[in-house]
């Protein structure tokens, strides 16, 4: 029962990261991107980065309100940490070809490992089997 525990207080976790990254690429985009070392987007980028932020405020909600019972939310659960994988992976791709620099990239693709690790260490299994993922997805 522990590790539903911790799996509830992880998804809330995830939520509050998730609105308030949500919250930042809505109402401050460019100081948000500034303080964490990236150049200022032109402003035409201010309309996907809205799009973005829409996300991340609709997958915090979500996590929030599935946190009660995460045990039958095995699909958010297992979104979130596809979400995390392709985080890594682009932050790895855009480090490795110095799109981007480590100093700036390290903290996200820290924060996406072990959430990723996490969320699927601690998933909820399928109701027919103690050992199966709730899917095959990840």
């Amino acid at each position: 029962m522990n590790e539903h525990k911790n799996l509830r207080i992880l998804v809330r976790v995830v939520g509050v990261i998730q609105l308030v990254l949500g919250l930042l690429y809505l109402f401050a985009p460019t100081q948000f991107l500034e303080a964490i070392g990236h150049t200022i987007p032109e402003d035409d980028i201010l309309y996907p980065l809205g799009m973005l932020a829409a996300r991340f405020l609709a997958y915090g909600v979500a996590f929030l309100l599935i946190a009660r019972n995460p045990a039958i939310h095995g699909l958010w659960i297992q979104s979130m940490i596809i979400v995390q994988l392709i985080d890594l992976g682009v932050g790895v791709f855009y480090t490795a070809t110095d799109a981007v620099a480590l100093a700036d990239s390290a903290f996200p693709m820290f924060n996406a490992t072990w959430i990723a690790a996490l969320l699927y260490l601690w998933r909820p299994v399928s109701a027919g089997s103690d050992s199966e993922p709730a899917s095959a997805i990840v």
